[in-house]
């Protein structure tokens, strides 16, 4: 089996439109959540989320580019165009054949979705742009990376919900691992930040009106937010023989179904999938310093997966740090396990810990290390991600300091 390495990354979010932006944001412990710029925005009940301010598509592309991307896309090639340049790859010749893109995303081109419902049924014009379908599918921001850097090996997106960019990344890590590719551009995006995507979520009643604060007893809701990270992941050898710099190993994946509920965790689907990821890794509980949590700030959510943590590392679990980054940037949906992996890298390559800001009160169901509100500088070795999607999704990622 292959070593799979991290040779670059890139993203563009609430908190930076690029990766230095993005992890000062995370020591300083700042949050990019405030009040939406959209339209109709007083027809809602919900009216915050993790925005990206100042970006203006004419900044990156050209009009034709701008009338074939939908805003899920054009982050994606931002953050692919920053995570390929920091790995200094070109991909021409044999190695555009070995290379491949594995990106998740849950809404795809909603804004485009929606533009053009509110087009048809709002204004009464009966036609729409011929560009709407390509523009919309959740392939297309994997299919335009590909044509953008000419990589012609393995190429597909990945809709698991709020798990999808955690099962791309664990996709693309088995591929290169199993031999099948050398390189993979690999991550997810989401934008739903526009009305008919945060009209849908109030239906869940899942949705805090305020501000976003996983594992504190005063929680009332997740927040969105929108973005995207795009990940390097490489064949060690391959990065080594380059003189690549590493920033994290890729050294274990698991995914798991609840089988149980639509919306509802499962503590068990949960449990099983962090302990599938240690047993890929061939890690003991107490080799774990850091997990980067699903930490929505829903009741349901924190309380199931601080008892799964519990349940699979028993004493352990008191020992570990684990803090949930969406309290800062939103809950980017099937892009927020990509934005996360950021924090992950951050904790093995540059010793500090994300914090989990916006805890306010101790919760007896969610005693853990959860980095209340300050960023912590810790030596870590080992990470993990997790993510746990409706539909009873899970897929969690283990990381390797270099």
């Amino acid at each position: 089996m292959r070593r799979v390495v991290i040779t670059g990354q890139g993203t563009i979010n609430a908190l930076g439109h690029d990766v230095p932006q993005t992890l000062q944001a995370f020591r300083e412990g700042r949050c990019g959540i405030g009040e939406l710029d959209i339209r109709d925005l007083d027809r809602l009940s919900i009216r915050i989320g993790g925005q990206v301010r100042g970006y203006d598509p004419e900044d990156h592309f050209n009009r034709q580019q701008i009338a074939l991307y939908d805003r899920f896309t054009q982050f994606t090639l931002m953050a692919a165009r920053e995570a390929i340049a920091q790995s200094g790859l070109d991909f021409c010749g044999e190695l555009s054949h070995e290379a491949g893109v594995v990106l998740g995303t849950s809404g795809g081109g909603m804004t485009t979705l929606d533009e053009n419902y509110r087009s048809v049924y709002e204004e009464g014009k009966n036609r729409v742009h011929p560009f709407v379908v390509p523009k919309l599918m959740n392939n297309a921001a994997a299919s335009h990376v590909s044509m953008t850097y000419n990589l012609r090996g393995p190429s597909f997106t990945v809709a698991t919900a709020c798990a999808s960019s955690n099962h791309a990344m664990g996709q693309a890590f088995q591929l290169i691992r199993t031999g099948l590719s050398r390189v993979i551009v690999t991550g997810g995006s989401e934008s739903m930040l526009c009305f008919g995507g945060i009209k849908a979520w109030e239906g869940l009643r899942v949705m805090s009106k305020d501000a976003c604060r996983p594992f504190s007893a005063n929680r009332n809701g997740m927040v969105q937010g929108e973005g995207a990270a795009v990940f390097v992941f490489e064949e060690y050898e391959h990065a080594r023989a380059r003189g690549a710099e590493i920033l994290a190993e890729v050294i274990g994946f698991a995914m798991t179904s609840d089988a149980s509920d639509i919306v509802m965790p499962s503590r068990q689907g949960a449990a099983r999938a962090i302990s599938g990821a240690l047993r890929d890794a061939g890690l003991n509980p107490g080799d774990v310093d850091y997990i980067n949590a699903h930490g929505t700030g829903t009741a349901a959510n924190d309380k199931t997966e601080c008892a799964a943590v519990a349940d699979v590392f028993g004493p352990h679990a008191d020992r570990l740090m684990i803090s949930s980054t969406k309290s800062m940037h939103g809950h980017l949906i099937g892009g927020t396990g990509a934005v996360e992996l950021l924090a992950c890298i951050m904790a093995l390559k540059d010793g500090v810990v994300a914090p989990t800001i916006g805890y306010e009160e101790p919760d007896p169901e969610c005693t853990l290390d959860v980095v209340p509100n300050v960023a912590r500088e810790a030596r870590v070795n080992v990470a993990l991600s997790n993510a746990f999607a409706f539909g009873g999704l899970n897929a969690v990622l283990a990381l390797r300091r270099v």
